[in-house]
This record gives structure tokens, C-alpha cells and sequence, in this order.
């Protein structure tokens, strides 16, 4: 099946399974909880970006053609999806980003930007290049330079498809912003910071844990946290926090201040892009 196909059928099902806080991960086909793929080393699979933007036109030259100029420009490998991009609205979106929106920042997104998905009148998909790990954090940077030349060309609504993320305009301008600084100051470590707030959700709902989705997009293992450890928030700061620690002082030497293991055992299967090459780190319940 088309890549893309999957990731939007994947977003559709997660709807059904969503919470006020969180959403179970389900099968676009069965309506239930996607069962282990087992995976026992790490994979030869690649992550990459698909971004969706929402217009506020029935017309989708203004975003595509600013994408066109922005590849040309900075945005190598990345390319427009003609086959699911559309001149017309999705009456899917609305429930496709009351999913994604961000609920771990405070005013994430506004009524307004809720409006403005409503209200959209085009989408426009934009696929990213496949990813070695080693630039990944690079790549998620060119993805938030890619994003603020459409916002400045006149998208509404953005959402990162890949882990199934979305910011308000103005959350989405502040970690562009913060983006540009940390690469002006060459500061990789929060240039990959950046692009984890960015791009990846947490925290979600996984048999006992909750677990971040997305840290495959700046080269790292997802982290599941078990659910008695604390609030949804102390739990956030938790997941953050270990991937600041694999950031800075490694894999290894943070599994084992944390007694936690690397797992490959996903939930998600290999073909999908929310499935993370680089496994799972499990914290001890």
C-alpha cells in the first residue's frame, strides 16, 4: 500500500480510539489495538517527514507553488504528493487534528486556529527525503524552514503526519523561531531538542506505558514511561528528560542510570512511519 495511504488511513483510525488526553494506537483495518511485530534488532528503516497543510483557498498554487520555490532553494529531497494533495476540503480534518493537536504546551493552538481548519478550503501534502539517522536532526530543521515559508504563503493549519502532531500558528512560529537560533548558534543538541517538540506526541497510551511517538525524526528511541509512575505531565517531563540524557551522554550509559532496556518490539509495523528504527527504551515498573 502507498506509504502515505497508510499514514492517513492510520490517522483516520486513530480518531476512534482517541481520549480527552490521549488516543490508543489502532488498526486502520480492524478498529483495534495494533498487535507486536516483535522485532528483535534494530531495523534498516528509515524515517521521514509528511507534512500537511490546510489552505484557505480553493486553489492550491499559493502553497505549492511556494513549496516548489522553498525545494529549490533549501529544501533538497523534499517534494510535493500530487496524489493525495487536493484543491477542494477534507471533511476529515477537523477530527484528524482535534487528534493531533498538542496538549502538552500551554495554548498549543487556539480556537481560531480550530476555526481555520474548519474552514479550509485545500490541503497540500509535502513529503520529506528518507532520513539516515545522522541527519535527521539537520533534515527536521529544513522541515521547520519549510514550514514557515508556506505559513508566510497563507497555510491555515499545519500537522506533522509522520507521528501525528499539530501546532497552532503561533506555537508553530515560536518553535520556528526557536529553531533558527539554536541553528545560528550551530548548537545541535538543542537544534534536536527543537525538532523533538516539533515534530513528535506524546504522551499516548500503550499497554501500561504511555510512550512518545516521533523521536525517530531527530535520531532517536522512543520512550515508554510506565503509567503508575505519575501524572501525564510528570510523565512528559520524564520522557523529555531521558532523551535529553541520550542526547547528551549516550545510549548506553542511559540505560543503565535508568535500569530501563532498548526494545524493538513496536506496535507499529515497519512499513509505517510512525515505526522508530532506533526501538524503544522501557523504563522499569
Amino acid at each position: 500500500m502507498n506509504l502515505l495511504r497508510r499514514a492517513l488511513l492510520a490517522s483516520i483510525g486513530a480518531m476512534i480510539g482517541w481520549k480527552p488526553s490521549w488516543s490508543k494506537q489502532i488498526s486502520p483495518d480492524s478498529g483495534e489495538e495494533t498487535s507486536s511485530q516483535n522485532e528483535t534488532e534494530e531495523s534498516s528503516v528509515t524515517p521521514r517527514h509528511v507534512l500537511c497543510f490546510l489552505g484557505k483557498e480553493r486553489d492550491l498554487s499559493p502553497l505549492s507553488d511556494a513549496a516548489s520555490q522553498a525545494i529549490r532553494e533549501f529544501a533538497t529531497g523534499f517534494s510535493i504528493d500530487e496524489d493525495y494533495s487536493q484543491a477542494e476540503p477534507d471533511d476529515r480534518m477537523s477530527q484528524s487534528f482535534a487528534v493531533c493537536w498538542d496538549r502538552v504546551e500551554a495554548d498549543a493552538w487556539s480556537p481560531a486556529d480550530e476555526d481555520a481548519v474548519t474552514d479550509h478550503q485545500s490541503v497540500l501534502y509535502i513529503l520529506g527525503p528518507s532520513m539516515q539517522q545522522a541527519e535527521t536532526v539537520k533534515v527536521s530543521m529544513v522541515a521547520l524552514s519549510l514550514i514557515e515559508r508556506l505559513i508566510d504563503a497563507g497555510a491555515v493549519a499545519v500537522k506533522g503526519e509522520s507521528a501525528g502532531i499539530a501546532h497552532g500558528l503561533d506555537r508553530w512560529r515560536e518553535l520556528i523561531r526557536q529553531g533558527a537560533e539554536v541553528v545560528k548558534d550551530a548548537d545541535p543538541l538543542a537544534e534536536q531538542r527543537i525538532g523533538r517538540l516539533a515534530f513528535a506526541k506524546r504522551p499516548l497510551s500503550v499497554s501500561g506505558y504511555l510512550e512518545s511517538v516521533g523521536f525517530h525524526l531527530v535520531g532517536l528511541p522512543e520512550v515508554y514511561v510506565p503509567e503508575s509512575t505519575g501524572s501525564e505531565r510528570q510523565i512528559v517531563a520524564i520522557m523529555d528528560a531521558v532523551a535529553d540524557e541520550i542526547a547528551q551522554r549516550g545510549l548506553e550509559p542511559t540505560l543503565k542510570a535508568r535500569r530501563a532496556s532498548l526494545s524493538f518490539d513496536s506496535t507499529y509495523e515497519v512499513d509505517e512511519f510512525k515505526f522508530n528504527p532506533y526501538g524503544i527504551v522501557r523504563l522499569p515498573k
